[in-house]
């Protein structure tokens, strides 16, 4: 399904917020900066959760507007017992009241996305545990990602896009490299 980034001010075990993606179906990465996503390896996450309940306003703050510039959706996990002292000044994309239902979780991320893609969304294809992310040209296969050269990129779109679909080795060539492909006949 999707992969969040949930971001945590200390650097321990992130308790019921990680338990909740994980019911809902979800992964995630626990981090204490964003920074941790520029590691080579790291998978790019489809949001970033803020646990509040481990982050101070100027830090959560700090957080939300970094998410921003990067274009990542943001949900802000708010304990209910704090729900009035939030300061809706953050600005992140969504809000979660934790405890979280798991179905509502999946909503809110899936509604953070849009406000952050707009209609047309990403363009993210998903197979299965296969996700392919047309805009960064980045393949992922149960969250781990998977180097392809440009062509291969484009021939796993084609098949992704069209499953069930056989293709002869001249549609492929046709499609992929070119009609004016002059390569050899084992390509």
């Amino acid at each position: 399904m999707y992969h969040l980034f949930l971001l945590v001010n200390h650097d321990g075990a992130p308790s019921a917020l990680a338990d909740a993606v994980d019911r809902a179906g979800m992964s995630c990465q626990v981090g204490i900066e964003l920074e941790q996503l520029d590691e080579s390896g790291a998978v790019p996450p489809d949001a970033v959760l803020l646990d509040m309940s481990s982050l101070e306003q100027p830090d959560a703050r700090r957080m939300i507007e970094q998410c921003h510039n990067r274009k990542l959706p943001v949900l802000a996990a708010v304990p209910r017992e704090a729900i009035s002292d939030y300061d809706p000044t953050l600005n992140p994309d969504e809000m979660v009241v934790c405890p979280v239902f798991d179905g509502e979780l999946t909503a809110r991320v899936e509604q953070a996305m849009f406000r952050v893609s707009g209609p047309a969304g990403p363009k993210l294809l998903r197979v299965g545990d296969l996700s392919i992310d047309q805009e960064r040209y980045e393949v992922t296969v149960a969250g781990r990602r998977v180097a392809l050269t440009y062509k291969e990129f484009q021939l796993l779109v084609l098949l992704a896009s069209n499953p069930g679909r056989v293709y002869t080795r001249e549609a492929l060539l046709s499609q992929i490299w070119g009609y004016d492909y002059l390569g050899g006949t084992r390509t």
